[in-house]
């Protein structure tokens, strides 16, 4: 028999290989585990427990910390992870040479993660490219295609991700800061909703598996339009270090309540149409999500 080759956004079962990834495929504005991904920052000091000042509540993570550190959300049911490394001792360069390094804190995390939680899902940079560059997801696709794992590893594109002042405190977390440059040259102009579906349209076409828009509050109607477009696709959106901070100071504060209101912006997310939502909140809201179940 002749071998075919399929184009790359006809390889479906790197989207439903998983038990997370099959229910991603279901929509409706219910706020389940499996809607929530939870973001963490790597450090490359192994015993580190690092609290982010711009983000009270969140901590930085040596990679001897993460299993004890997630076992107890594990346990509440969260089923995703996004890492992000911050690593303080790699070289630099232009070509991002130590991105595949062995020794990397995300490439030791995947493995430690694999190891200690199974089921869970795991994205990084590798396989959740932030960039947002031409040919990105394509070049991951082959790339992918070429290792024999087309079919075992999804895509998760930023394909939507507009130029925000809502990033500051995660540039924080993540020690970011532009030292030189302009990243809006590449981060989509917040009025772009047409620019916003071409990108959306690249990805699909060069094999994204599923699809984000980023920041989260301010773009519901983004969130809606690609869902519309895009109704097949897992949509995720990212509640960003700016709208995390927002609320929670906010309820610090005592102008909120931070129960309701979160419940009630994570609702209308789902309502939009996103199927994820990326949250440093996750934690909590699955320790509120676990006391609804005991309580019904």
């Amino acid at each position: 028999m002749a071998s075919y080759e399929p184009p790359a956004k006809r390889i479906l079962h790197s989207g439903y290989f998983n038990p997370t990834l099959r229910q991603w495929q279901t929509s409706n504005t219910e706020i389940h585990p499996w809607n929530l991904m939870y973001p963490l920052f790597i450090v490359d000091d192994a015993d580190a427990e690092q609290p982010v000042d711009s983000l009270p509540g969140v901590t930085r993570y040596g990679i001897n910390k993460l299993e004890a550190a997630l076992k107890p959300h594990v346990k509440n049911g969260l089923s995703s992870v996004l890492l992000f490394g911050v690593p303080s001792d790699m070289p630099k360069d232009d070509r991002g040479s130590s991105a595949d390094s062995p020794n990397t804190p995300v490439i030791l995390a995947v493995k430690i993660l694999r190891q200690a939680f199974p089921d869970l899902l795991v994205a990084c940079d590798i396989i959740a490219p932030s960039d947002m560059m031409d040919g990105r997801v394509g070049a991951i696709k082959a790339s992918l295609a070429e290792a024999g794992l087309a079919n075992r590893v999804s895509v998760l594109s930023y394909a939507v991700k507009f130029a925000s002042s809502f990033y500051g405190p995660f540039r924080d977390a993540a020690k970011s800061a532009p030292a030189f440059g302009d990243r809006r040259c590449y981060q989509l102009p917040p009025g772009s909703s047409g620019l916003a579906m071409r990108a959306a349209d690249r990805d699909v076409e060069e094999g994204a598996d599923m699809l984000m828009v980023k920041p989260g509050i301010a773009y519901l109607d983004v969130v809606r339009q690609t869902k519309d477009r895009y109704p097949h696709y897992p949509l995720f959106i990212y509640q960003v270090s700016g709208e995390y901070a927002m609320l929670h100071h906010g309820a610090k504060a005592g102008a909120i309540n931070l129960r309701v209101t979160l419940m009630e912006v994570l609702t209308s997310m789902r309502r939009a149409g996103a199927d994820v939502v990326i949250s440093y909140f996750t934690p909590t809201v699955l320790e509120w999500l676990k006391e609804e179940k005991k309580n019904s």
